[in-house]
């Protein structure tokens, strides 16, 4: 397997002229507003510790009406939807291999169309399991709309060499997954708490879905500003910065690849290798801004007083990623700006700046603090423009727990996706 490290970098130029540093003075976000929610998840003892996080969409081949939502809910497992938002099915973490050991935990999860399995060909929902770093596969049954565990027994670690390494939780994170014109499968995997992105390419064994590695990406941690300082985001001491949100396009092989305290990077695979030197398309506005991790508040504390204004318009941390296709080429790149509950959108093909939109109360309440987005155009009934779901990480109204405070809640938002043609 090749590795690509990319040096401590200067500060290159954005990929894109006239992209504004910062939100302007009055650049107001779009309001759109949710169809349907899907249930609250309680991230407590209570609910299960279930936290939703990241959402893929299956059409279904032959009635639209029975396309699903497939949802990660991390300690909760895996949670499936109707296009009603109602959950169909809940499919638990795997245990702990050992009594001190890390128990599954689901993060993100994207979709492959016809894999090659045994002697037919199957829809499948792939996991990142991050508590044992591991990918997970689930076959879609059109019959049945239930998905069914086609994961090999013997799936190796995605990063970690032994299970002590898995237990520090620098796990398999963030993914994407796409098919090559040959028909050959891969997950694009970024690594939790490290700047790491690798390359499994999927095989199938007896009936079964395992994976190989076939390359890995190093992003910078630190970068060279323009007036001669060094900068690098700030982290939990020991931890690097990570990516999360990723995306593939279908039709080219760009990946794009959100670095939550940094921007948004795109390169390219060819071959199932990384092709060429990552560039930013975006970085986030804290960029360069000094910032001191307070073990107190086990938070980063951000001089913002102390601002050199080399930053972009997302605040981070930057996190979903979702491409709206018009086309085979054409389209949008949906981008979660998580730090000011908002969305960036991108001209698919040439990644300029198109507009900003969040999802305000309505029907259903907004969202807020997203993490995952997923998008297809495909009309379905009740969303004829396509769908858009999006992680709402403060679900409202606030519902309270045994103690009066407010129970941790989060689920996920259904919107017509129109608006993004």
């Amino acid at each position: 397997m090749r590795r690509l490290v990319i040096p401590a970098l200067a500060v290159v130029p954005l990929l894109l002229a006239g992209v504004p540093a910062g939100a302007a003075p009055g650049d107001e976000p779009r309001a759109v507003r949710a169809m349907a929610e899907t249930p609250s998840l309680f991230d407590d003892a209570a609910g299960g510790d279930a936290d939703a996080d990241d959402p893929a969409i299956w059409v279904h081949p032959t009635d639209r009406a029975g396309s699903l939502v497939v949802a990660t809910a991390k300690n909760g497992g895996l949670r499936v939807y109707d296009l009603r938002a109602r959950e169909r099915q809940a499919i638990p973490t795997p245990p702990a291999p050992g009594p001190e050991d890390e128990a599954g935990r689901f993060n993100n999860v994207d979709l492959v169309h016809g894999f090659r399995l045994g002697h037919r060909k199957a829809d499948l929902a792939v996991v990142t399991d991050r508590g044992r770093d591991q990918l997970r596969f689930y076959r879609i049954d059109p019959a049945t709309r239930r998905l069914v565990d086609v994961t090999a027994p013997d799936v190796p670690f995605a990063f970690s060499r032994d299970q002590a390494e898995v237990n520090t939780q620098r796990t398999a994170y963030g993914l994407g997954t796409f098919t090559d014109r040959d028909g050959h499968v891969y997950a694009v995997v970024s690594r939790r708490s490290t700047p790491e992105v690798g390359v499994f390419r999927l095989v199938e064994r007896a009936g079964r879905v395992t994976y190989r590695p076939v390359d890995r990406l190093t992003l910078p941690s630190t970068y060279a500003l323009p007036d001669g300082t060094t900068w690098s985001p700030c982290s939990e001491p020991g931890d690097g910065p990570q990516v999360e949100g990723t995306v593939v396009d279908p039709a080219t092989g760009v990946v794009y690849l959100a670095q939550e305290k940094v921007g948004l990077w795109r390169t390219r695979l060819d071959g199932g290798r990384f092709a060429g030197t990552p560039v930013p398309v975006e970085r986030v506005r804290e960029f360069g801004i000094p910032a001191s991790y307070d073990a107190e508040e086990e938070d980063c504390v951000t001089d913002h007083a102390a601002d050199p204004g080399f930053g972009g318009r997302i605040a981070q941390d930057v996190e979903g990623l979702a491409i709206y296709p018009t086309g085979y080429s054409t389209g949008t790149l949906v981008v979660s700006s998580q730090g000011d509950d908002t969305f960036y959108t991108y001209d698919r093909r040439t990644n300029r700046p198109t507009g900003r939109f969040a999802v305000a109360d309505g029907r259903v309440d907004g969202a807020q603090e997203c993490d995952g987005a997923a998008v297809v155009a495909t009309p379905l009934p009740g969303f004829p423009g396509g769908l858009l779901v999006v992680h709402d990480g403060r679900n409202t109204p606030e519902t309270p727990g045994e103690d009066g405070d407010a129970r941790p809640d989060t689920n996920f938002k259904f919107l017509d996706a129109g608006f993004l043609a």
